[in-house]
């Protein structure tokens, strides 16, 4: 899923390729994404591209005052064509969702792609006046990377859940989803498990510089890539997060993992746990 460094570094991408654009025609192969229908999408046709920004993991793109907002949810991407096909798309065919043809100043016709892989389709797009008028916007918290050391300590004292499930919660830090949560979780050296509101002040303040940390490095790690080359990159950086089984380069152990519902995490026992094997779900599962 792509999270806040990913997205921002998307919409630096952006910010570089399709300022000062005009939208020309817009393809939608997936009419389930389109969220909004009033204004419609045909309404972003023929407007410049003023601006680009994030708002937690929704990357959200100024059409001179009329917004398309994505979210690209566990699966999605933007995919860039320098010459994209100008044959519209077969609705319901293949990953494509929207395609979004440019007509840059230097009269090249660009397009990008919304594209999403998988069968649970869950790729998300609204055309509104204002970013804030999208449910999942207005519900978010401050951003992760500007929330302050003291505001980052009263929403972690505020929440008795586990700390992963706090951390990974838009509505009280937004950006992280499960891959950075457990990066932050493996740096700061604590439990996936642990109870946010018990964590000490030593912990607390262990766990924001290990956030800012992460994030940022990941931010400067991915602005500046092509947007195709941005998922390795952010597997490249990962030191427990999908690498279950491997040994740990901070202690050498072994990372193990728990799963969950649809989703699993990896946590190093020696670094967070202090040994502590943490139980498999679906082990579980299978014994009883």
């Amino acid at each position: 899923m792509p999270e806040l460094p990913e997205v921002e570094a998307l919409a630096e991408f952006l910010r570089g390729h399709a300022l000062g654009a005009v939208i020309g025609r817009v393809d939608v192969a997936a009419m389930s994404v389109l969220k909004t229908f009033d204004p419609p999408v045909t309404a972003l046709q023929g407007r410049d591209v003023t601006g680009v920004e994030r708002y937690g993991k929704y990357l959200a793109i100024d059409a001179g005052g009329l917004w398309l907002v994505v979210h690209l949810a566990k699966a999605g991407w933007l995919r860039w064509s320098d010459t994209p096909s100008q044959t519209p798309p077969r609705p319901g065919k293949g990953p494509l969702a929207i395609r979004v043809h440019l007509f840059t100043t230097d009269a090249e016709t660009p397009a990008f792609d919304l594209t999403e892989a998988g069968t649970k389709k869950r790729l998300a797009v609204w055309v509104v006046d204002d970013p804030a008028s999208v449910p999942g916007i207005a519900r978010l918290g401050p951003d992760a990377l500007t929330v302050t050391e003291p505001e980052f300590a009263r929403i972690v004292r505020s929440v008795s859940s586990r700390i992963k499930t706090a951390l990974t919660d838009q509505s009280l830090v937004a950006g992280i989803g499960n891959a950075y949560s457990d990066e932050i979780l493996h740096t700061a050296r604590i439990s996936p498990f642990a109870t946010a509101k018990n964590l000490t002040d030593e912990q607390v303040a262990a766990l924001y510089d290990a956030m800012r940390s992460e994030l940022v490095d990941a931010v400067e790690r991915s602005v500046g890539q092509d947007a195709a080359r941005l998922k390795g990159e952010k597997r490249s950086g990962m030191e427990v997060h999908g690498r279950a089984g491997q040994t740990c380069p901070v202690c050498g152990d072994t990372v193990r993992e728990v799963a969950y519902a649809e989703r699993s995490f990896q946590y190093c026992p020696t670094c967070q746990t202090g040994g502590k094997i943490l139980a498999d779900r679906r082990m579980s599962r299978l014994l009883k």
